[in-house]
């Protein structure tokens, strides 16, 4: 049974809660071991607020570089069949030549940094036409003043945002922008039971 996906539950914890939503995404509740919640928690929160305040300041790149890391070996050992790629900077951007995009269409996820009101992270679940599918954590039940970035409230294990793709490579600091290239990160997971390969779809391409 796949869990509905999950809003941070303060202004900080965007990180932690979009790799727990990738995981959700990825796997029936059933399959997830208690270890991946803790580890996820445990690693990220790394950053000091400006008084000094542990975790005032969200979660590092370098904490979801290891976290992704982590990932991987635990996927490796036979836990859960869990595969993470992590991209930084001129790698990640949205388009025919993405790898962000090649994971989607494999049946992965992606969960990037971009721009909200500050740096914010969020959950890509599915691309089409030049729309991508994301879950972004941060509760919001009003409109956008951008009348192509669409509100969706029926699709609680998949996606909440629907965003046209040139709202991603822009290198401003605008909503859902991913901003200058040298901020650049994400996180591609895949299940690897679910991934699809060439073997397992002629519609595959890279």
């Amino acid at each position: 049974m796949k869990n509905p996906l999950h809003y941070q539950i303060s202004e900080y914890d965007c990180g932690p809660t979009a790799m727990l939503n990738a995981v959700s995404f990825l796997f029936e509740r059933e399959e997830i071991p208690p270890e991946i919640i803790r580890n996820i928690m445990l690693y990220c929160l790394d950053c000091y607020g400006a008084e000094g305040t542990p975790g005032k300041n969200g979660t590092s790149r370098a904490a979801m570089m290891f976290l992704s890391n982590w990932l991987n070996g635990y996927g490796e050992i036979g836990h859960l069949p869990v595969i993470t790629r992590y991209l930084s900077g001129k790698s990640v951007f949205l388009g025919s030549e993405s790898y962000v995009n090649d994971a989607l269409r494999r049946g992965g996820a992606a969960v990037v940094r971009l721009f909200y009101d500050e740096p914010h992270y969020v959950l890509l679940t599915g691309e089409k036409d030049g729309l991508l599918y994301m879950f972004d954590p941060y509760y919001r039940d009003t409109s956008f003043k951008q009348e192509d970035i669409r509100l969706v409230l029926d699709q609680p294990c998949r996606y909440n945002r629907i965003v046209p793709e040139y709202y991603f490579n822009r290198e401003k600091e605008e909503v859902y922008a991913l901003g200058p290239f040298d901020g650049r990160e994400a996180v591609l997971l895949f299940n690897r039971d679910t991934k699809l390969t060439p073997e397992k779809s002629i519609e595959y391409f890279i």
